[in-house]
């Protein structure tokens, strides 16, 4: 009994469209996504709310189509992705050669706070809230804005923190502050012995 077995191979891994048009709306596709997400802003790449997460699912379902056209096989599935991570693989390398692309491509780093105080203009820019960016400050451990030196909102879309170091002065109130406890404890001590002959 022939269950088709011939036409089910067949169908998987005959293409339905020729090679270069697979590897082309791959190409295609792979610009467009590209470009997009550059435009989108640093945030996009970074953490994901529930509504980045919404439109990267239905943008990813969406462009599969682009990318498939009528051809369902196996084989036009391996050269579309065949295509994808070669090309990934290629402008990678690529824009490892030309520092100066890629860093006009990814853009620059964004400063969100400096010396304590927010930058309300670059957290609008960069769409980014000021409860965001406290989230960042406490992940570091902080506790309020007077502890941060600086906060960027770096080129893959995460927020660096970076604490403030104390100044001179501070670190010599600090050590006389501590060396004027230890004075109190050995001066207790002392008291303490008298009292006891």
């Amino acid at each position: 009994m022939d269950f088709g077995a011939g036409n089910m191979v067949h169908d998987m891994f005959t293409l339905g469209v020729p090679v270069w048009e697979r590897i082309v709306r791959a190409v295609l596709v792979y610009a467009f996504v590209v470009v997009a997400l550059r435009l989108a802003g640093k945030r996009e790449i970074g953490a994901l709310n529930p509504f980045d997460l919404v439109v990267l699912f239905f943008l990813s379902n969406i462009l599969q189509n682009s990318i498939i056209g009528n051809d369902l096989s196996i084989s036009g599935g391996f050269i579309g992705a065949a295509t994808l991570m070669g090309l990934n693989y290629a402008v990678q390398r690529f824009l490892f050669s030309h520092q100066r692309l890629d860093r006009m491509l990814e853009g620059e780093a964004t400063v969100l706070i400096e010396d304590g105080a927010i930058l309300h203009e670059n957290l609008k820019r960069e769409l980014v809230t000021e409860d965001e960016l406290m989230v960042a400050v406490h992940k570091q451990g902080l506790l309020e804005l007077a502890e941060v030196q600086r906060a960027v909102l770096e080129t893959d879309g995460n927020i660096s923190v970076f604490a403030r170091t104390p100044t001179t002065e501070e670190a010599r109130h600090a050590e006389t502050t501590a060396r004027l406890g230890r004075i109190e404890e050995q001066l207790a001590s002392l008291v303490a012995q008298m009292e006891a002959t």
